[in-house]
């Protein structure tokens, strides 16, 4: 008995040495390729960085070559994420807490589907069915609230716009934050539900007092995801947008900053020289961007816990 006793926390120990081995080499890893994606940007960028601004494309320099760029990204991954995640709740909800388990289970199954979909399809279906769809609205849009510097127009004749392109990031990012924010809606407290309901809460009420801050730090998470998977799209973007250089806030006109990704796809296979290096410094800002959301919603979502 004394040898069955004591061999069972050696084991146990040794196992616990090697999973922690394991798990904290995976960390390193993972902050390793990390610090060595960041050194060979850095490294590939630095050239056009100290280059002078007639060497660099275009004959400007890099902060007017990259800011047109980080701006169309930084829009159109905003937009995206302001149609995708209410929509995204909504049917979180929808599927969590008021359909049917009959029509729940499939519901949710085709809209993580949509996650399976090549960013190709995307962009195919945006310009040939989304955009031609769309030149109705985007001349409502223009006739009826061209006012605002959104809509100011002249509405695009093709539907190759920002707007247009948002809408379909949204539906790309949409079965992500759905598929987050479902999965932590239904792991709400049956006792908490069911209290509300007990103390006279309508169905409304009680999602909205217990299903809802429940999940606020899921929906926060999964609209990061979102907003990552948005800011780093290519295909979609370089297919659907018309480009124009232009650094404008109307989004429903034919001129159009393009994004960095989309920059990058396009440009690089003809590119040469300091040409690479400034696209790899576009590449750099983004890389940049992307890890500043990431820790911002990281910062959010720990304070919403410590509540």
């Amino acid at each position: 008995m004394q040898s069955v006793v004591r061999g069972g926390p050696a084991r146990g120990g040794a196992g616990d040495r090697v999973f922690r081995g394991l798990a904290t080499g995976a960390g390193v890893v993972i902050l390793a390729t990390l610090a060595g994606v960041a050194l060979f940007l850095i490294v590939r960028a630095w050239p056009a960085i100290t280059a002078s601004a007639e060497d660099l494309p275009g004959g400007e320099n890099l902060l007017a070559y990259i800011w047109p760029l980080t701006f169309g990204t930084i829009i159109a991954a905003t937009i995206a994420i302001v149609i995708a995640v209410p929509l995204s709740v909504a049917v979180a909800l929808f599927i969590s807490h008021i359909a049917p388990r009959r029509i729940a289970q499939p519901m949710s199954y085709l809209i993580d589907l949509l996650a399976a979909i090549p960013s190709v399809i995307y962009g195919l279906w945006g310009i040939a069915v989304l955009g031609p769809a769309s030149v109705g609205l985007l001349r409502w849009l223009e006739d009826n609230l061209g006012w605002l510097p959104f809509f100011e127009g002249p509405a695009s004749a093709t539907g190759r716009t920002m707007l247009v392109v948002a809408a379909v990031l949204a539906v790309m990012i949409l079965p992500i934050i759905t598929a987050v924010t479902r999965s932590v809606f239904e792991q709400t407290p049956r006792r908490l539900q069911e209290g509300a309901l007990a103390l006279g809460a309508t169905r409304w009420e009680m999602i909205r007092l217990t299903v809802l801050p429940f999940g606020k730090s899921a929906i926060i998470s999964a609209s990061m995801l979102g907003l990552g998977r948005a800011l780093g799209e290519t295909m979609a973007v370089a297919i659907v947008l018309s480009v124009s250089g232009a650094i404008t806030f109307d989004l429903i006109g034919s001129g159009n900053p393009s994004t960095i990704a989309a920059n990058i796809a396009l440009d690089f296979p003809e590119s040469s020289g300091l040409a690479v290096n400034a696209l790899i410094a576009s590449g750099l800002v983004l890389f940049a961007v992307t890890l500043v959301v990431n820790m911002a919603a990281r910062t959010v979502i720990n304070r919403q816990m410590r509540i």
